[in-house]
């Protein structure tokens, strides 16, 4: 059976900076090639992605993602119902989230003693765990909570009503739910697989580690027996020329959303936004580790997005010889997108992956090598295509299907 998967590798290079530091502070790197790279986490690059949905998508497509759920629910609850709010919206909200996930919803031991010793009111009720529930699960719960609020055990009792709670936590997913996934420990039946694989990004060269020493000056310190910097200390550092990889089953996204369409949107339009705001948000995000200190804003070099039919397929192995910067000339982009169209071609060709469409964004001439490995496009027209060929491929499997 055909699938459809959407490919994204992204040449990106990076100045000094820290983007992922490690418990040390020292910059994040992996061996590879049997050499030292710099290297970005993928958790870090999903967290840059997902703060990127806020700008991209609405927040109604969104999750959010605490230990302090019951409070979100409260808060909703209290806006939809004025007359329930304080500890009575708080007590509505754990008890619906308790029968909604199998979770435990509880004040903190530590955080209780704590309060009782200084003579505070009690903290709020937490999960043991980070929850993840999309914005409409979020004010589904709290609807459902004012429906029982008269006496919300014995409404919770009711197995219609447990399965109604239930049902609004298992459906209407958000946007990143569906990429990213869900992991809920005391209830496996509601985790999500993830749409989205996001690989660790790494330097296609070799790199050390460098190390910034710095002073600060205190600015009311006039007298001269105390001259000198108020403050010293180091920073780590490195730059890199860095490969980047994501895949997006789009089946799967299509199965993680479906129960979150609208009927008044077109079948395809939900998976078609997320498709948009992953790619858009994947290519030009950054995380923001030590970003006021370096100022590293930069945007890729080179951008290949490839729709596949059969699995997703890495390009990473171009870099596993590393990168040589060519004798007085310095860089490595030039010599990673020879390295990177050579892989590609000799790839493709032996395993007889020719009919899989392409999109290439390119900027610079050290890029050039690559517009040989697809149709040239700009953000803008990148988004477009790729999100249109999606569509099509999904009224086609629909066609498909009702033939069958």
């Amino acid at each position: 059976m055909s699938r459809t998967i959407i490919d994204v590798h992204v040449l990106q290079t990076v100045p000094p900076s820290n983007l992922n530091r490690d418990d040390t502070g020292t910059p994040k790197s992996a061996v590879y090639g049997g050499v030292r790279r710099a290297r970005v986490s993928s958790q870090a690059w999903k967290r840059a992605t997902r703060e990127a949905f806020k700008s991209l998508l609405d927040p109604a497509d969104l999750g959010l993602r605490s230990r302090r759920m019951a409070e979100l629910v409260a808060e909703r609850i209290t806006a939809l119902d004025a007359s329930l709010h304080g500890d009575a919206a708080l007590a509505l909200a754990a008890e619906t989230l308790r029968a909604a996930t199998g979770s435990k919803i509880e004040v903190p031991r530590r955080k209780a003693e704590s309060a009782k010793k200084k003579g505070e009111p009690e903290p709020p009720p937490e999960a043991s765990y980070l929850m993840f529930l999309s914005a409409r699960q979020i004010d589904g719960l709290a609807r459902l909570a004012i429906e029982g609020a008269d006496d919300i055990k014995a409404y919770l009792k009711s197995k219609e009503n447990k399965d109604r709670a239930r049902g609004i936590a298992d459906s209407r997913h958000s946007v990143d739910i569906a990429l990213f996934g869900r992991m809920v420990a005391d209830s496996t039946d509601f985790n999500v697989d993830a749409a989205a694989q996001v690989a660790h990004a790494i330097s296609v060269h070799q790199v050390e580690n460098e190390s910034d020493y710095f002073t600060a000056v205190d600015d009311k310190n006039e007298r001269e027996e105390e001259s000198g910097a108020g403050m010293i200390g180091t920073v780590d550092f490195n730059s890199a020329t860095l490969y980047r990889y994501a895949a997006l089953d789009v089946d799967r996204l299509r199965d993680n959303l479906g129960v979150g369409r609208r009927p008044d949107q077109p079948l395809d339009e939900p998976v078609r936004r997320a498709v948009r705001a992953f790619i858009e948000g994947f290519v030009a995000s950054m995380p923001t580790g030590k970003i006021n200190t370096f100022g590293n804003h930069t945007l890729p070099e080179a951008v290949i997005v490839t729709l596949r039919s059969a699995r997703p397929v890495s390009f990473v192995a171009a870099f596993e010889e590393p990168v040589l910067a060519p004798q007085g000339s310095g860089g490595h982009l030039r010599g990673a997108c020879a390295q990177l169209l050579a892989h590609v071609s000799d790839i493709e060709k032996a395993y007889e992956v020719t009919d899989d469409p392409s999109w290439v964004l390119r900027a610079g001439a050290a890029t050039e090598p690559l517009a040989a490995l697809g149709t040239a496009v700009t953000i803008g027209g990148l988004l477009d295509e790729v999100s249109d060929a999606v569509a099509a491929r999904s009224a086609s499997s629909v066609r498909q299907d009702s033939r069958a």
